[in-house]
């Protein structure tokens, strides 16, 4: 599919997401000016569609670059441990500074990202056995371990319920001056645009990389700074969403090949467009009750990743 086709059919879905909800509204009502239609499009519809649109984006282009810097189609935010290290932050800036802004607890969980991802990287390096499967499953392991240590703190300080909370993958509650910060992403989209190709090459080691004149160290740290700027801010506006970084660069590469300059716009769309979908079928699946993101995306997301398994194997 053409990227003006599918740029098409991401306005579609987004033009239909701001249609789609408890309240009744059509385009008649804003074409007549209905003031108090007018008010819930653009304090609650219009907000929760950017962050959609912007966390699709985010964390599918996260995916194909982590993919792309351990050269393994299986490693994402889901299986690097990269959502359990923005937890630990969380739980962090809510233990250090109970009342801080949505401002401080984003830097506590883009630090705590940062690290996580790092060490990540660190073990998976340290791996002789680099098995396609065996390395996501490392980071699934190195992810429980996170999870489990976030827990424990959590429920000796009481705040297991705010935790949870805050990872549930949710938009529902996204209006506006709630959602600004997930506009911090799109310097981290634009810097990994660019380093496209390099983000490529440091994925077939540091030697390789250095006989062809590249700074291994400072590729690997700005990939890894444009994803944990990224999860973090979705994090802190939406929740956890889990699979999405991992299916949508799979599939995409399946129909457009492994050139990640040419497929990171492919990728970028359809993580848009599969993200919008899903939260319109959370929305009216089981109107005018609402199932929340997360739960939309890790079912479509658990089934597919199930079936690359099986298709890889």
């Amino acid at each position: 599919m053409k990227t003006t086709l599918l740029i098409f059919v991401l306005l579609f879905f987004s033009i239909l997401s701001l249609f789609v909800g408890v309240a009744d509204i059509s385009i008649s009502d804003i074409l007549q000016w209905d003031m108090d239609k007018i008010s819930i499009v653009s304090l609650s519809r219009i907000p929760r569609t950017i962050s959609l649109i912007l966390a699709g984006i985010g964390l599918s282009v996260c995916g194909l670059i982590m993919q792309q810097m351990t050269q393994n189609k299986f490693v994402s935010p889901t299986t690097a441990g990269t959502l359990e290290a923005a937890k630990m932050g969380l739980l962090a800036g809510m233990f250090l500074i109970p009342a801080s802004s949505m401002l401080v607890k984003g830097a506590f969980a883009f630090c705590f990202t940062f690290l996580g991802s790092l060490l990540f990287l660190f073990i998976t390096g340290r791996i002789r056995f680099r098995n396609v499967i065996f390395i996501p499953l490392v980071g699934l392991m190195f992810g429980g371990i996170l999870n489990s240590i976030a827990t424990f703190f959590a429920a000796n300080h009481n705040l297991v319920q705010d935790m949870n909370a805050w990872m549930m993958g949710d938009f529902s509650g996204i209006l506006q001056g709630q959602y600004e910060l997930i506009y911090v992403s799109l310097p981290a989209i634009i810097v990994t645009y660019l380093y496209a190709n390099k983000f490529a090459v440091v994925g077939m080691g540091r030697d390789f990389s250095k006989n062809l004149g590249l700074n291994y160290k400072a590729v690997m740290n700005i990939g890894v700074l444009c994803v944990s700027l990224t999860v973090s801010t979705v994090i802190i506006t939406a929740g956890s969403i889990t699979f999405l970084g991992l299916v949508v660069p799979n599939i995409v590469s399946m129909v457009y090949g492994d050139n990640i300059k040419k497929t990171l716009p492919y990728v970028a769309l359809w993580g848009a467009i599969f993200l919008l979908i899903c939260d319109i079928i959370g929305r009216v699946i089981i109107f005018p009750f609402e199932i929340p993101i997360g739960m939309v995306v890790g079912f479509i997301g658990g089934i597919l990743f199930l079936l690359l398994l099986l298709r890889k194997k």
